[in-house]
């Protein structure tokens, strides 16, 4: 039986909520105050038996913070564990190297997981994306500039981008 912890911290913006394996791994992420929104995108193999509300996460806890208050390599050194094909899996680990104040079109992260055709899965790794903040999908945007999709809301997605590119 698998146990792991949540939390839910304020952010300017908007709750930010985090469900964290017995090791420290994020298993999902977003801007939510209800856990039950992050449950389903955890992987089967990896979903927690056991759900326990824990006031701070630890690192995770601190590294949310940090990120929201500017520092946002914070949340590069925090571990994810996400389970689904290996293009996907690899294209989740391409993410974390797009660093904050660059954005990257679903075009571009094909090409950068190696895959430069397959432009429908790129959009796909970031639609199946648990980890959110952790790996940052909000950096991905349509050619042309266009927001796309964000599983919380492009309003949070253009205050993320705002965050990371100030005027």
């Amino acid at each position: 039986m698998t146990t792991a912890n949540w939390s839910t911290q304020d952010t300017q913006v908007g709750p930010f909520t985090a469900v964290v394996a017995a090791d420290g791994a994020v298993l999902a992420s977003g801007w939510t105050s209800d856990v039950d929104e992050l449950i389903p995108v955890i992987s089967l193999s990896l979903r927690p038996a056991d759900l326990r509300e824990k006031r701070d996460l630890g690192d995770v806890t601190a590294a949310v913070h940090r990120y929201h208050r500017g520092e946002f390599d914070a949340v590069d050194p925090i571990v994810v564990r996400q389970r689904s094909g290996e293009f996907l899996g690899h294209t989740w680990d391409v993410l974390r190297t797009v660093p904050a104040g660059k954005s990257v079109t679903y075009t571009e992260l094909a090409a950068l997981a190696g895959r430069p055709d397959a432009v429908r899965a790129a959009a796909s790794a970031c639609a199946r994306n648990a980890c959110a903040l952790f790996v940052p999908c909000h950096r991905v945007l349509r050619v042309g500039g266009a927001m796309g999709g964000f599983r919380w809301g492009i309003d949070v997605k253009r205050r993320l981008l705002a965050h990371e590119h100030p005027a």
